[in-house]
């Protein structure tokens, strides 16, 4: 292979004239725009644009200051960077004067370029400081125990508590700053107005440990003279019903941490004349129940428009009725501090796509899509009229709502009208549900497109990658990724949003994480749940199946392929921008979990059959819903002992621990020779005791018996490294054998579908992984696509529109993303976006191009960019007749290599021009590359054969 470092001017075309260097842009803080945090040192950080191409950072310069009007090298009054030598763009800690809480912050930057010019200052963005002891929380928790109105036979739904307060503000307010929080949920206004858009505030955490809190700017909802703030509660993950538990009889199954849900706030008013007054959540406050009858996350919600208190938020209310609120004690131990993730909000609207009568007056409506949500009704009617809306993610054949996979989840919203002629507008405040299609029963008056309108609800996790080629089906496929992925990115990774579950399941995020941060900026949404995830981790160093962790059933505990999420998810996070933070802040957490490893192996750094025959079920949940044989647990327990140790060792080598490296790296050593020894025979074939296993009785499909010998065994070996690499092309004939065996069908389940078309990409195979990436027959992606999905499956097999559902009650999810990592091969594979450096500082762009010959189920264009924490890549091809064009794009301040795929006489344009000199076979079999070492710039690549 022959890299070019090729004349600037050659690759590059000709340098604008007048260029201005390089202009700083997106300015983040805690990777959220103007945010408001409680982190003393807050992470900054900036893209980089420049008119001239193959530009680099040398040197940048951060000004912060009190206001905008000091924001000058003379001026700034808490830090002023200087000239600062380097090319980070990212994760640049602030180290100014120490923080006080309530401190806006406002920052401007500027970089030298690879000239040693300076750049021109950004605009100014800000932060602001929230309050950062818990001594600075003056509210009491108030509520109202309703918990005795809930008279459900199933359910026990209790309404939804009110409270509200007025008071005066003088003339002359400058400024005012709301932060509030619950236990459970809440949403709050002020004189009528809903603060902030958020949606399921505060989140779901452990509320023993810790609660978040959300601060509004309500400066222009106040005015001189009386006010009134008010705030509905319900129950949310912390009273509410959560999981299964109601399904498995739990002991359990609601109000996990609390039966009552509370309010804690604060208004901060500021004045002209620099005083201060704070009105507070205490026992002067007013409550009563009004119109929300029943709210629950899994079971929906109830309104009885007859009920409302009209103007109860309202300043001029009667509330002599009410009564006051009890005050709930505090625990000590319990952290308040501010939501570091994305908000949860409204992300997008969805039209009815069409809507049939089912008789009786009840109707379908089809979104046309599956998502997480609700709808917004609006209807007209006489009082006392009671429309309920059922939500499903399919239809049965005869046009009926299919409900039963949604188990023990009501997942009904029930709104009574109250008769106004003008017509009556609910949406639901305190649930939401997974489905495509909607239920109605109860109207009066024939439904029209404004019947119904969907509200797609989700973490806010801006999007960051594109991919689309000339195939329909993968089109299709990559909408059906990206939508189950925004399904259950809801304040947590959930593994479904429909049925009576709705948990951060650890297997299905650690093995879908990389695959979304392809999707979506996921930084903040990964800062916050890791915290989750460690708050949850058992004391002997485990982590659990979900987090946060209540106590859903009382054999829940740990799986190997769950539990490593813990090592997995912060080092993917580290890898893709740059952020060696949540690595420290987590280290003696992960350490515990590598010890509780080293512990369980007790010292073989191994885990022979049956070594996890203690939890339940008997060695975890494995390769979950994979077909024939099963992949022994224990091994691939081996197999991620050893990926995770090495993990660890780049890990602690980026926060420059050479101890826990050393460490660590001799642990992936010893632990690769233990699987070599037990799991593996002379001819390098994978193998186990099954008889070891018995009848398999405990262990998931244990009654298929065990075999080492499995897609999901070589797979993971490959991608995990776990064999040397010289007997890397052994292990892949083994694969592709099985593949052929099975008719080159895949057979793998949660723990074997994403590491399968990577493992056959990366020993040379890269036309199978294509073949199995392109078909349509069952199992595949592609099959669920010509099945009419518009998500991805838990199953293989959930629906054919030949033999209708399978599993409807038991697990039969329509909407989860676990299938869908195969975007990581989308994208690094087919698209070859391959990071070589964390943050996308340095990559390749190598990709597989499509193999010929298969028509219109193949793809003969391919374009796909990501946009990275150093600004967007772009890399597309496309192949016709003896040509391939490529066009590459590459952000300031990075490098990258281009493969281009030639053949011995082929001809290479760069940028029109012609690229010659000898190319040299490359090392992937009978492929060959030239590979192009350039800077930032755009790049046309013709390649004639």
């Amino acid at each position: 292979m022959k890299k070019y470092m090729l004349p600037v001017m050659l690759v590059l075309g000709t340098i604008l004239a007048n260029a201005k260097g390089l202009v700083p842009g997106y300015l983040r803080c805690e990777y959220k725009v103007s945010p408001v945090t409680d982190v003393l040192h807050p992470r900054l950080s900036w893209e980089l644009t420049s008119a001239e191409n193959n530009q680099v950072q040398t040197a940048y310069q951060v000004l912060v200051a009190s206001s905008v009007e000091k924001l000058t090298e003379s001026s700034a009054d808490l830090w002023n960077s200087g000239k600062t030598a380097g090319r980070s763009t990212a994760q640049i800690e602030y180290a100014g004067k120490p923080l006080a809480s309530r401190k806006v912050c406002y920052w401007k930057v500027r970089s030298w370029d690879k000239n040693g010019a300076a750049g021109e200052w950004s605009k100014p963005s800000q932060w602001e400081m929230g309050l950062l002891g818990k001594s600075e929380w003056k509210g009491e928790w108030i509520g109202l125990d309703l918990d005795h109105l809930g008279k459900g036979k199933v359910y026990h739904l209790p309404p939804a508590p009110y409270l509200r307060k007025e008071f005066t503000i003088r003339n002359g307010m400058k400024k005012a700053r709301l932060y509030v929080t619950a236990l459970g949920l809440y949403e709050f206004s002020i004189n009528g107005k809903k603060a902030g858009d958020a949606f399921l505030t505060p989140g779901w955490t452990d509320y023993d440990k810790r609660v978040y809190y959300q601060t509004y700017d309500v400066t222009t909802d106040l005015k001189a003279g009386k006010n009134a703030l008010a705030s509905q509660l319900s129950y949310g993950w912390y009273a509410g019903y959560l999981g299964y538990s109601l399904l498995v009889k739990n002991p359990v199954v609601r109000a996990f941490y609390g039966k009552v849900p509370v309010l804690k706030a604060q208004l901060e008013v500021e004045y002209a004349d620099g005083k201060k007054e704070t009105f507070v959540t205490d026992q002067s406050w007013k409550a009563s129940q009004g119109a929300l009858l029943e709210s629950d996350l899994l079971n929906g919600e109830t309104y009885d428009a007859r009920l409302e208190q009209n103007g109860w938020n309202r300043v001029g209310f009667d509330d002599s009725r009410w009564k006051s609120p009890q005050v709930f004690a505090d625990k000590a131990e319990r952290k308040i501090q501010v939501y570091p993730g994305p908000p949860v909000k409204i992300t997008q609207t969805l039209k009815v796509v069409s809507r049939k009568e089912r008789g009786n007056g009840t109707y379908i409506f089809d979104m046309g899509q599956n998502f997480a949500g609700i709808v917004r009704l609006n209807v007209k009617g006489r009082a006392g009229d009671t429309i309920r809306l059922r939500f499903g993610e399919k239809l049965y054949p005869d046009g009926r709502l299919m409900t039963e996979n949604l188990r023990m989840a009501r997942a009904t919203d029930t709104y009574i009208l109250k008769g106004d002629p003008a017509g009556e507008t609910w949406e639901p405040k305190f649930t939401f549900h997974g489905f495509q299609y909607v239920e109605v029963k109860g109207l009066s008056n024939a439904p029209t497109e404004e019947t119904l309108t969907g509200l797609v609800i989700g973490s806010d996790t801006p999007k960051v990658g594109t991919f689309e080629t000339d195939n329909a089906m993968v089109n299709q496929l990559y909408s059906n990724i990206d939508w189950t992925q925004r399904a259950n990115y809801v304040d947590i990774p959930t593994d479904c949003p429909q049925r009576d579950e709705r948990i951060g399941w650890t297997g299905d995020a650690q093995v879908y994480v990389k695959s979304a941060a392809f999707n979506r900026d996921v930084a903040s949404f990964f800062t916050k749940w890791v915290v989750d995830l460690n708050d949850g981790q058992y004391e002997n160093g485990a982590y659990p199946l979900y987090a946060p962790r209540p106590n859903l059933r009382k054999t829940d505990t740990f799986s190997p392929g769950w539990m490593e999420a813990g090592i997995i998810c912060p080092y993917q996070i580290y890898r893709t921008y740059g952020d060696t933070r949540m690595i420290r802040d987590g280290w003696a957490d992960m350490v515990q979990f590598m010890d509780f490893l080293d512990v369980r192996s007790k010292g073989g750094y191994l885990f022979k059959e049956n070594a996890f025959a203690d939890i339940d079920p008997k060695g975890g949940f494995g390769d979950w819903l994979s077909f024939g044989k099963k992949t022994p647990p224990d091994m691939l327990a081996s197999f991620y002992y050893a990926y995770c140790a090495d993990l660890m060792a780049e890990m602690a080598a980026a926060i420059g621990n050479a101890k826990d490296q050393q460490r660590f790296t001799e642990t992936g050593r010893k632990v690769r020779e233990a699987i070599r020894a037990h799991y593996v025979d002379p001819q390098g074939r994978f193998k186990c005791d099954d008889k070891a296993y018995g009848n398999g009785a405990g262990y998931v499909d244990g009654s298929l018996g065990f075999t080492g010998h499995t897609q999901t065994a070589y797979a993971n070996a490959i991608y995990m490294n776990i064999i040397a690499p010289s007997d890397r092309g052994t292990a892949a004939s083994y694969l592709t054998d099985l593949l052929k065996e099975n008719g080159d069908k895949l057979a793998t389940g949660f723990l074997g579908a994403k590491p399968l078309l990577p493992a056959l990409s990366a020993t040379g195979h890269s036309d199978l992984a294509y073949k199995l990436f392109l078909s349509k027959e069952f199992p595949s992606w592609g099959f669920e696509v010509e099945n009419g999905s518009t998500s991805i499956w838990e199953r293989w097999d959930s629906f054919t529109k030949e033999g209708g559902f399978k599993y409807n009650a038991a697990m039969n999810s329509f909407s989860h993303y676990a299938f869908g990592a195969v975007c990581e091969w989308m994208f690094g594979n087919a698209a070859g976006i391959i990071m070589t450096k964390p943050g996308f500082e340095t990559f390749d762009i190598r990709p597989e191009i499509a193999p010929d010959g298969m028509g219109k189920d193949g793809i003969s264009h391919l374009k796909a960019s990501v946009r990275t924490i150093n600004g967007t890549i772009v890399s597309e091809w496309n192949k016709t007749d003896g040509k391939l064009a490529m066009h590459v794009i590459v952000p300031v301040n990075t490098y990258a290599r281009i493969h281009v795929p030639v053949s011995k006489d082929a001809k290479v344009l760069l940028n029109g021009q012609v690229l010659s000199g000898e190319v040299l076979s490359a090392a992937d079999k009978d492929e060959r590359h030239q590979v192009l070492e350039v800077g930032s710039g755009e790049y046309e690549l013709i390649v004639t054969y």
